[in-house]
């Protein structure tokens, strides 16, 4: 069963143990400090999880990863960037599927936001099949948008209205 949840102070360790995987922070924001540290962790639980709509991702009782949708600024208000991540024990269960299910229908039900977006890696293949699976459609692709770790990926941009 997937839940959504508050981060909580006894999910550090985890925190700690998950963003330190290689395979799962690949394709996440360089913003994610690397090493990941257990004073990283106390931050997002106690001030980074509560920007946003953010929710840790439960599964069978265990922090498996993190979803949220960060709403924008000014003109922008009523669209929300969603991210998530899931350690890479979980994959291909449809934990993240669920998960994303949940924030879809929590952020449109209990704010104003109209659009929903998420922008992937180009060879994050993985992500671009989940979004497309929840009912995103992809809008476009931005062409060496994204620089990480001295390589140019592009930049496709997913998008599911209320």
């Amino acid at each position: 069963m997937v839940t959504l949840r508050d981060f909580k102070t006894r999910d550090v360790g985890r925190l700690v143990d998950i963003l330190n995987q290689p395979s799962v922070t690949q394709y996440l924001s360089t913003k994610i400090p690397n090493p990941y540290t257990r004073e990283d962790a106390m931050w997002w639980v106690q001030e980074g999880s509560n920007q946003g709509f953010t929710r840790a991702v439960e599964y069978e009782g265990e922090l498996v990863g993190c979803i949220g949708v960060n709403p924008g600024n000014f003109e922008y208000e009523r669209s929300g960037e969603v991210g998530y991540w899931l350690c890479s024990s979980h994959w291909r269960k449809g934990i993240m599927r669920e998960a994303l299910r949940q924030i879809i229908a929590l952020t449109f039900s209990n704010t104003n936001i109209e659009r929903i977006f998420a922008c992937v890696f180009s060879s994050n293949f993985a992500s671009q099949k989940l979004l497309l699976d929840a009912g995103f459609s992809e809008e476009a692709i931005l062409q060496r948008a994204i620089f990480k770790n001295g390589r140019f990926y592009g930049s496709h941009i997913f998008a599911i209205l209320r």
